[in-house]
C-alpha cells in the first residue's frame, strides 16, 4: 500500500511536468501564430524566455518524481543512477534559467 502511494505521487509529479511542457509548448505556438498572422511587431525572445520557464519549471518536477520513486528502491544502483539524473537535469535547469533571464535582461 504505502509503495503503490509512492508510485502515485511520484507518477503525478512526472504527468504534471509532462504536461506543463505541454501547457508552455502549445502557448508559444498560440503567440508565434498570432504574431505571423496578425503581422504585428513582437520579440521572438520573449516567447523563448516563457517557454524556457515553463521547461524549467518541469525540470524540477521531473526530479521530485525521481526522488520519490527511489525511495522506494534505495539501492546503490538506484541512488547513483538517481544522482547522475538529477545532475543532467540540474545543468540544463540552469543553463535554460541563466539564458531566459539574459534573454529578459536584453530587452
Amino acid at each position: 500500500m504505502y509503495q503503490d502511494i509512492i508510485n502515485y505521487v511520484s507518477l503525478f509529479f512526472s504527468i504534471f511536468g509532462a504536461i506543463l511542457i505541454f501547457y508552455g509548448g502549445l502557448r508559444a505556438i498560440i503567440k508565434i501564430i498570432k504574431v505571423e498572422i496578425l503581422k504585428r511587431s513582437y520579440d521572438y525572445n520573449l516567447i523563448r524566455a516563457d517557454f524556457t520557464s515553463k521547461i524549467v519549471l518541469s525540470l524540477e518536477f521531473f526530479i521530485a518524481a525521481d526522488l520519490i520513486r527511489t525511495v522506494i528502491q534505495p539501492t546503490l544502483d538506484e541512488v547513483i543512477i538517481l544522482a547522475v539524473i538529477v545532475a543532467i537535469r540540474t545543468v540544463v535547469g540552469y543553463s535554460l534559467d541563466k539564458e531566459a533571464k539574459e534573454i529578459l535582461l536584453g530587452q
